[in-house]
């Protein structure tokens, strides 16, 4: 009986074993692969052998929806390192949801209902098989042998893996095949959206035209290419160098009739992959560990002239150039008038066609071939395998009329095109050389010609400034003369001939440097203009002194500017406009009249504006009401279009460095118009950046690397835009952030961007009135603007774009880092005064100038 009883438990134990072995052994076992009958339930996991990667069950940011997807193991936000989705177009809506192998030996993954919502769908011989997930991230499905042991038999029992299959990322020894009959590879298709893994517009791939090239896709129509392939190096992207795209390789397996690109690191250690991003942008990104997050390397288009073909046929982008598309030397717009205001969809045509063309073929060897350098290469070129060398590729072309160019590349034999050459881009350094068609009159000349040319043209310059100067003369001395009659012939409480100009051959000569053919007005004139600088008359003050009202005898309304005598600053200011805002002609600038410079007195004329500043619609809470959406984007488009004329088609290149809503003036239609040059700075033509040891702005809309280093560049400018750009939607002073969580105005726009609720920043008079998609539009592209990174910003010839083009995708910002410069500003300057600082100046050491709000 004792002996049965012991039987009887030990066998109740057994059991009991048993079924906690089976209940929970889906869970030991996930941790190596997946064997019929064994289930891996939401929650839990497949690891790699070197624990890289992990399989499982995962939600994106912002849903609840389950999918099952690869990621880096071990990276605190899995969701932002999925590489790899199975059920992308067909979410589990609950945690139900299970991943096994079906009768029929595929992999599946099955809802709560165990419903088939997605399957690997290949046929399986023996029905008999297991998964795997390898160390290089790659989900295999292998046919397991008769025995049921599942040790497989190498590259003959793969069935079906996900490298074959991929979602939007490539790894490190993914092959990518080519097939040559198929030109069009769409290998990735990117996210929806952040939130949704469903295929999105943008597609990534490879077209196998030789030489091949990489090519984004939004829809059927191409966004970006790399450029051809040299064996080497993608040519189209100049900063991918041989040694940087390290294992960029194109192989041949077998016989040579499978060709696969793939990629190895040259450190397996580090997390490296390339994606594409749901907005359309190739990137490649590197875990960081020192900082926890994932860095992009590399991202693309990169810059207005990546996107494809940006100035359309015969024409090349420069995001250098003033102008960023040119048409090629030989060329001329096909549509003037749409080139004239910035659309080049149409491109460029021949000015003289060429003569083989105009006799059907005949003629031929009396045309040429116009070398441009440092060009990405046209789009839909042809090999000639029979070319081997330049002067043959150059032969070949040059004896079929219909070859446009050619180029002969080191690694690529001789490429022709035969038809429009598109998507050509000039870089400053890299690319390639292409030798385009033309006739010999365009691009050689004739050196008699030439001279010719340079004689009469110098001999009809000298006659025009001889000519002009007469003429100028003349005229000023009939306008002195009538000026003397009109003030004569006035009543005696007007101005008197001698009152209204200043003599210049006295105390009232004009600063060196300032043109002569700006107004000089005398002290008395100016003092009758604003009733003796009365207080009635008294429109504003800075640090530079006090604004008023005038009226000229001819009834002209103007502000004066008067110069304070105790400010040191000022009389810099003085000169430095004086003699940059003369010289600038723009709509969306301040005009300058004229100056007075007599004695100890100086002072600037400037058009009236007769609706002042823009700060007094923003922050005043009675007549912010005034200020709809429409009129907001009209003030935004007109600033941004002032700060592109200053930096890129005026005669100077200027650095304004006080752009602030203060410094926006308004007329009476509302128009926006830059004023307060007193702190700008000249660039030469090919200066991009400069330093300074006198630090001047308004705290606030400096930008972090001239604050804290004293550099400056355009890209100075477009921080102080990105913040003025936050304060007319939020109708809030950057300085209003005074205590709190937020650090000022991009961390409050920033939390709400980050929060999924940008739109929370708006100011509620503009509910009524704006336009959702421009409103986002504009506070992303101000947090653009805003970067830390100068590199990170764009240029305002890009913030135009942004603003007038409603289709182009901007690149997502990067969270701000640095912390508020006016709490370090003013704390730093209570500790080395002891006093209550200025309201008009602070300063803080002595070479730094920072003016308050």
């Amino acid at each position: 009986m004792a002996s049965g009883f012991r039987l009887q438990k030990g066998c109740a134990f057994f059991t009991f074993s048993c079924f906690l072995l089976l209940r929970f052994s889906s869970f030991c076992l996930a941790a190596k692969r997946i064997e019929p009958g064994k289930v891996i339930r939401d929650g839990d996991t497949i690891v790699s052998g070197d624990k890289k990667f992990a399989l499982g069950f995962f939600s994106p940011p912002g849903t609840t929806k389950r999918y099952v997807g690869i990621w880096y193991n071990g990276i605190p936000s899995e969701s932002e390192s999925v590489i790899w989705v199975a059920n992308r177009e067909n979410p589990i809506g609950d945690k139900n949801g299970a991943l096994t192998i079906i009768n029929d030996g595929n992999l599946a993954v099955l809802d709560g209902e165990n419903n088939v919502v997605w399957s690997t769908g290949v046929f399986v011989p023996s029905k008999k098989s297991y998964a795997v997930l390898s160390d290089t991230g790659d989900l295999v499905l292998r046919r397991a042998d008769w025995n049921g042991n599942g040790n497989g038999n190498g590259l003959k029992s793969v069935l079906w893996e996900s490298f074959s299959h991929p979602t939007d990322t490539f790894l490190p020894e993914m092959k990518v095949y080519l097939n040559s009959s198929v030109i069009e590879q769409k290998i990735l298709t990117s996210w929806t959206n952040p939130s949704a893994p469903f295929p999105g517009k943008f597609s990534l791939g490879i077209d196998t035209q030789k030489p091949p090239q990489i090519v984004v896709w939004e829809g059927g129509k191409r966004r970006w290419r790399s450029g051809h392939w040299n064996g080497l190096e993608f040519l189209g992207v100049p900063s991918m160098r041989a040694d940087y795209l390290y294992g960029f390789k194109l192989y041949n397996e077998g016989d040579g009739r499978r060709v696969y690109f793939t990629y190895t690191l040259p450190n397996t250690s580090d997390l490296v992959h390339f994606k594409i991003v749901w907005n359309g942008n190739e990137a490649k990104e590197r875990w960081e560990e020192s900082v926890g997050q994932w860095r992009t390397i590399q991202m693309q288009p990169s810059s207005i002239c990546d996107l494809y073909n940006q100035c359309g046929k015969f024409a090349r982008c420069d995001v250098s150039s003033s102008s960023i598309c040119k048409c090629i030397k030989g060329f001329v717009p096909s549509d003037p008038s749409q080139w004239s205001v910035g659309d080049w969809s149409g491109g460029c045509s021949r000015r003289t066609e060429l003569q083989c063309q105009r006799n059907n073929g005949s003629g031929l060897g009396k045309e040429g071939f116009l070398k441009v350098d440092n060009i990405k290469l046209p789009d839909f070129a042809e090999i000639v395998e029979s070319a081997g060398s330049d002067s043959t590729c150059e032969r070949k072309c040059q004896e079929d009329c219909s070859c446009t160019a050619y180029a002969f590349v080191s690694g690529i034999p001789c490429m022709i095109w035969r038809r429009d050459l598109v998507d050509m881009q000039q870089f400053g350094d890299g690319g390639s050389t292409l030798f385009i068609r033309v006739v010999r009159d365009e691009f050689a000349g004739d050196r008699t010609r030439n001279a010719l040319i340079v004689i009469v043209s110098v001999a009809v310059a000298l006659i025009f400034i001889v000519s002009l100067s007469v003429w100028y003369l003349f005229t000023r001395k009939a306008k002195l003369h009538a000026a003397r009659r009109n003030c004569e012939n006035r009543r005696p409480n007007q101005l008197a001939s001698g009152e209204f100009f200043t003599d210049l051959s006295g105390s009232g000569e004009p600063p060196r440097g300032t043109t002569s053919a700006l107004a000089f007005f005398s002290f008395s004139s100016m003092a009758a203009a604003t009733n003796n600088f009365s207080h009635e008359n008294k429109l504003g003050q800075g640090g530079f002194g006090l604004v008023y009202k005038g009226i000229l005898p001819c009834g002209q309304e103007i502000a004066v500017k008067r110069l304070s005598r105790k400010s040191v600053q000022g009389v810099q200011e003085f000169t430095n406009e004086l003699t940059l805002i003369a010289k600038l002609q723009h709509r969306n600038l301040v005009k300058l009249l004229g100056c007075c410079v007599e004695g100890g007195e100086k002072m600037l004329l400037y058009e009236f504006m007769p609706n002042k500043s823009l700060d007094s619609f923003l922050f005043d809470s009675s007549k912010r009401p005034e200020l709809d959406w429409s009129k907001c984007f009209k003030i935004i488009e007109g600033v941004a279009r002032g700060l592109l004329y200053l930096h890129r088609d005026s005669r100077l290149r200027i650095i304004h460095r006080d752009l602030k809503a203060s410094n926006i003036l308004l007329d009476e239609e509302m128009n926006p118009k830059i004023s307060d040059f007193g702190m700008a700075r000249i660039f030469g033509g090919n200066q991009n950046e400069a330093n300074t040891n006198r630090v001047v702005g308004t705290y606030g809309y400096m930008a972090p690397e001239y604050a804290m280093e004293g550099l400056f560049s355009v890209k100075s400018d477009v921080y102080s835009f990105g913040v003025l750009l936050l304060e007319i939607i939020s109708g809030r002073r950057n300085t209003s952030f005074r205590s709190g969580e937020h650090l000022g105005i991009i961390g409050y726009a920033w939390d709400l961007w980050d929060e999924g609720k940008p739109m929370n920043l708006m100011h509620p008079s503009l509910s009524d009135s704006c336009v959702p998609e421009e409103v986002l539009r504009c506070i992303h592209l101000a947090l653009l603007c805003v970067q830390d990174l100068a590199v990170h910003r764009p240029n305002m010839s890009s913030v135009v774009l942004f603003l007038e083009t409603d289709n182009l995708t901007l690149p997502l910002p990067r969270p701000p880092t640095y912390t508020s410069m006016r709490r370090v500003c003013e704390t730093e300057v209570w500790n080395q005064t002891g006093d209550i600082p200025s309201f008009n100046n602070i300063t803080i050491r002595k070479t730094t100038v920072i003016r308050s709000h």
